[in-house]
């Protein structure tokens, strides 16, 4: 049965039917709750940056911390 279900899944066709979505989860990538501080300065400078580009504050944050954390494993 793997064996088919790969290469259906190698021809494109939709496998959607085998799967229990249900119980579906995307390894890494479960959400943590983190607090963190920043000078007043940061935070109007962030809310600044965030409202130019149209996102929230948290999204230009996660956003900028992803951006730099991929250059070090890229490096």
């Amino acid at each position: 049965m793997a064996e088919e279900l790969d290469k259906k899944f190698d021809l494109g066709e939709d496998i959607t039917e085998y799967l229990d979505l249900e119980k579906a989860s995307r390894p890494g990538l479960k959400q943590r709750r983190v607090s963190i501080d920043f000078p007043d300065w940061m935070v109007k400078e962030l809310d600044r940056e965030a409202d130019r580009l149209g996102i929230t504050r948290q999204s230009i944050i996660k956003y900028w911390i992803a951006e730099k954390l991929n250059e070090l494993v890229i490096k």
